[in-house]
């Protein structure tokens, strides 16, 4: 399911704007604006620390300052965008070689929006070289509508607890695509996280659709 047909898709996020501009017939997913990523911004928009929520009980999830991002599978990069207008600045957003044309434009068509053009690189989950050239680790690991193929669940997870600190948080914006890489991601992530499941009535109440959730991840300790 396609979030919608149209061309371009806005998102605001505080007093600002952002755009879109997505394809639809390409062949690769990852040039279109996928529910997920707007979920993820609006429940992080929701929360932010510096909204008064009397009792925020993600206040110090969100609270980004001094902490360094990282987005895998990024797309036309919304999630990144997004959360960077909340105060994730220091991030570098990437995806595969064929999707960067896109992530490219959409930087370029907001950045009198975000006032500079985020950090981009290339990046294959399961090329090591291209993750240590990222320098990980970070604190906070962003991805959106990236389980979809079985083929690519092990790489991803690998590429999540490479990149995350032990400390850190992975930012999961989830929707069911494929009954088989659902079923193994999660049981790969158990073996390696400590998962947590946003209540649904904790996201933005305007972006809150059924079948997409947020997820946290947290590296499980190290018995000695």
């Amino acid at each position: 399911m396609k979030f919608t047909d149209s061309p371009v898709i806005e998102l605001p996020v505080g007093d600002a704007v952002l755009s879109f501009q997505q394809d639809n017939g390409s062949l690769h997913v990852g040039t279109t604006v996928w529910p997920c990523s707007l979920v993820l911004v609006k429940f992080a928009e929701r929360w932010a620390p510096l909204t008064t929520h009397p009792q925020n009980p993600y206040s110090d999830l969100l609270d980004f300052r001094a902490k360094r991002a990282v987005e895998l599978g990024a797309g036309c990069g919304v999630a990144a965008m997004g959360l960077y207008l909340l105060g994730l600045t220091d991030v570098v957003i990437t995806d595969i070689p064929a999707v960067m044309p896109a992530l490219k434009r959409n930087l370029k068509r907001n950045k009198p929006v975000l006032g500079k053009n985020l950090k981009h690189a290339i990046l294959h989950w399961n090329k090591a070289d291209q993750i240590a050239a990222l320098s990980p680790p970070y604190d906070v690991v962003v991805a959106t509508d990236v389980v979809y193929i079985e083929e690519t669940v092990g790489p991803l997870i690998s590429t999540m607890e490479a990149m995350v600190k032990d400390d850190g948080v992975v930012l999961l914006g989830y929707q069911l695509r494929s009954p088989e890489a659902h079923k193994l991601f999660w049981e790969m992530c158990e073996g390696v996280f400590v998962i947590e499941k946003v209540p649904h009535q904790d996201l933005h109440p305007d972006y809150a659709y059924e079948e997409t959730d947020v997820y946290i991840l947290r590296k499980k300790k190290q018995e000695i």
